[in-house]
């Protein structure tokens, strides 16, 4: 049967783009999205990448006969080229059958247009930036996604290096219980301990209410220390006001920190509720129930994802990230029904965070692979 690309830019395009994992992935541990947000997400006139010029895409889909098989996106983030002096083009989104033809077909297809715009290397996957949803997954295959973790099937690894495309990096992702509390090495409740008497530092929880004076905090502590990380874009004041929208659907007072020393920030942690538990029974619409269970999203989740936790590069020393991870626990101890969760993703070359979460008595149970292509 005869093979086509071609690019998916009406609203019928769109829905099937957003349609096929549905289809694929049904009676996986695949958690559908939210169809309406996909659509703002991927609309050139509402999705946050596009704004201001950020970015550009196109969206590809492969038909046989008519039948959508597969789907990849091919994008150019100029706030990652700019900052990094870099041409360097993305792919994102991919899904397909397990079908050799068309995953080449589809991975080539974006070789191409970002080719033809200048671009010397493709990285993916990654919707559409490394903060989203990133890498192929090589490991976890039977555990459920987090909020903003992919899943896919164990042929995705496949297809995806038999159309010539190398490994670029590894994410992974700890699973960490509250039961571990007993087994994390004693070394970091001494450097907790130590946080307020020794270096004046405290924590202290965002507010709802000021919570975009809050994100400015965040977006500086993490501009400062994740700036040598893999994919690292400095949060714009124009991407905070989007996380700041987004964050007020999922916010809960008790998992969103600042570490402050006198009036300085030095520190934060960002642990989201994984609201994936209540997409799961929405299975992608609001109507006719999926309102009521996202209303009830407190009675629904039991885990969280640590997505960010990072501690500016001068304070360090000071223990204040062992700090926050006693926290963690202890705010979990407390908690009706959260007992445990995920960190990350953690780069594998992170050696300091590892070793982290390794103290911690962590596990690693994901594993998302990130690759390239030279152009």
């Amino acid at each position: 049967m005869a093979l086509e690309v071609r690019p998916a830019r009406t609203y019928r395009d769109r829905r099937a783009f957003i349609d096929l994992p549905f289809r694929l992935h049904a009676g996986t541990p695949w958690v559908p999205p939210l169809i309406l947000e996909r659509l703002i997400f991927l609309s050139p006139r509402f999705g946050q990448f596009f704004q201001g010029g950020r970015g550009t895409a196109e969206l590809f889909l492969a038909e046989r006969d008519g039948r959508v098989v597969g789907r990849i996106s091919a994008h150019v983030d100029h706030a990652y080229n700019r900052h990094h002096d870099a041409r360097w083009g993305w792919f994102g989104f991919f899904e397909c059958e397990d079908d050799q033809e068309a995953a080449g077909a589809l991975l080539d297809a974006a070789r191409g247009w970002l080719r033809a715009r200048g671009m010397e290397r493709m990285v993916g996957p990654a919707d559409f930036t490394m903060n989203d949803e990133s890498g192929i997954v090589v490991e976890g295959f039977d555990l459920r996604p987090m909020i903003r973790q992919p899943w896919h099937p164990p042929y995705y690894q496949r297809l995806v290096e038999a159309a010539g495309l190398e490994k670029e990096v590894d994410l992974l992702t700890w699973s960490l219980e509250i039961t571990d509390r007993e087994k994390m090495l004693p070394v970091l409740f001494e450097l907790a301990d130590q946080v307020g008497p020794k270096h004046g530092i405290t924590i202290r929880r965002m507010s709802r209410l000021h919570l975009r004076r809050d994100l400015d905090a965040f977006a500086e502590i993490y501009n400062r220390a994740w700036r040598r990380n893999f994919g690292f874009v400095p949060y714009s004041d124009e991407d905070v006001d989007a996380y700041a929208a987004e964050l007020q659907l999922v916010y809960d007072r008790d998992w969103f920190m600042l570490a402050v020393h006198g009036d300085e920030h030095v520190a934060m942690a960002i642990t989201i509720p994984d609201v994936n538990q209540v997409l799961n029974r929405m299975q992608g619409r609001l109507l006719p129930l999926g309102w009521w269970y996202f209303l009830r999203k407190r009675s629904i989740i039991d885990r969280v994802r640590v997505g960010f936790l990072g501690v500016k590069p001068e304070y360090q020393h000071t223990g204040v990230a062992a700090a926050l991870y006693v926290e963690h626990f202890e705010t979990s101890a407390r908690h009706e029904r959260i007992k445990g969760g995920e960190m990350g993703w953690i780069l594998e070359t992170n050696k300091a965070m590892n070793r982290g979460m390794e103290a911690m008595n962590g596990r690693v149970v994901k594993r998302y692979r990130v690759y390239r292509s030279d152009l």
